[in-house]
């Protein structure tokens, strides 16, 4: 809890822990969404001011690393051909294919560049008219936006060199997989505030009253995450399951109609695969069929076939909540940073990066079953 003590508003961080301590009288478990939640959590030790009822487990909203690994082994089939210039967020590079990676293409001699966003991807198509610009369009609903407006504005300038391989993941589908498998231990969940700027709360109440389980909108802030774990105890404790938003500064229950409009005109809802998880029906984003010249899969007949895990790595179990990363067997030894099994180790929202980071060296006691810091 070295970095709490250096949090700006660590006293007030502690008192809403206090709180959470006074309201809890039985165990619960609360999930968050996000993976920078994730890496908050873990670095300001959140979790170590919690009662000992409380556990917090970690979902899958780290879009780097629910990208299903055929899709990162069709990005580096077609950044190895000659004529693709292939565009990527950073975040993407170093994610394990089944036998390379992105930053080993460009190492190769592979025309890979780091972008800050998709539109840098249509300049480059209008600079390199005999080239062929691929955007790698990863993420959740917080980047979808963007990436529908960079495939409206190729479309309306009549740029033909630029198509997007799409790998978008939708939340709410997430939640109820989680919610209806048969190994669900989650009590609560803590939405990530990002998305729902963008999409609004109001796809999360069908949930909470399906499943009679609260939902609680929050920021990234270790304040915000324990204002948020203490808003969705407080419901537990009292039997009730809403939706609540504790982002109030960025979130509204409707969020952002204009950049919603966008989506929906360029996207549609589809099947989409998640990394060490499986197919989630109708949970991914695809392009509608008035723009699919602007499918990378489509346009370079990328073989839609299914590549196995490696049998050794348990991301997907963690992605899920069932797992901590340092359950893993091969976790700070033969999976690292360097040496990565999967992409929750290489992901900058990755819980298993978190874990490498700020609890490398742990240990874990037997009765509580928690990390703490050696």
């Amino acid at each position: 809890m070295k970095y709490l003590d250096e949090y700006r508003d660590g006293a007030a961080a502690r008192q809403f822990a206090d709180a959470i301590r006074r309201c809890v009288t039985r165990p619960w478990t609360i999930m968050e969404i996000c993976g920078g939640q994730t890496h908050a959590i873990v670095k300001f030790g959140i979790d170590q001011l919690l009662p000992p009822q409380m556990t917090l487990v970690h979902g899958p909203g780290c879009p780097v690393c629910v990208t299903p690994l055929e899709l990162v082994d069709a990005a580096v089939t077609l950044a190895r051909r000659p004529e693709v210039i292939f565009c990527s967020f950073g975040d993407m590079l170093r994610v394990p294919g089944t036998d390379s990676d992105l930053l080993a293409v460009k190492a190769e001699g592979g025309d890979v560049r780091t972008v800050y966003s998709p539109l840098d991807a249509v300049k480059f198509a209008r600079e390199n008219p005999r080239r062929e610009i691929v955007f790698f369009a990863v993420g959740f609903e917080t980047t979808a936006p963007a990436n529908a407006l960079a495939v409206y504005h190729a479309q309306q300038e009549g740029i033909a060199n630029f198509s997007i391989l799409c790998s978008h993941v939708l939340v709410p589908p997430a939640i109820e997989a989680i919610l209806s498998s048969p190994q669900n231990r989650v009590q609560g969940f803590l939405a990530a505030g990002h998305v729902c700027t963008v999409m609004g709360f109001r796809e999360y109440e069908p949930l909470a009253q399906k499943y009679r389980i609260p939902i609680v909108v929050t920021g990234f802030e270790p304040l915000d995450i324990l204002h948020g774990i203490y808003l969705c105890v407080r419901q537990l404790e009292e039997g009730r399951a809403e939706v609540e938003n504790q982002y109030a500064r960025s979130v509204s229950r409707c969020g952002n109609r204009s950049a919603q409009r966008l989506m929906e005109a360029i996207f549609q809802v589809v099947n989409r695969k998640w990394r060490g998880i499986g197919e989630i029906p109708h949970s991914g984003l695809g392009l509608r069929s008035q723009f699919r010249e602007f499918d990378a899969a489509r346009r370079f007949e990328l073989a839609d076939y299914t590549v196995d895990e490696p049998a050794e790595c348990i991301g997907g179990l963690i992605l899920q909540g069932v797992k901590k990363p340092y359950e893993c067997s091969a976790f700070a030894t033969r999976c690292t940073p360097d040496h990565p099994f999967g992409a929750p180790m290489v992901s900058s929202e990755g819980a298993c990066a978190a874990y490498y980071r700020y609890r490398r060296k742990c240990r874990v006691t037997s009765d509580e079953q928690r990390v703490t810091d050696n």
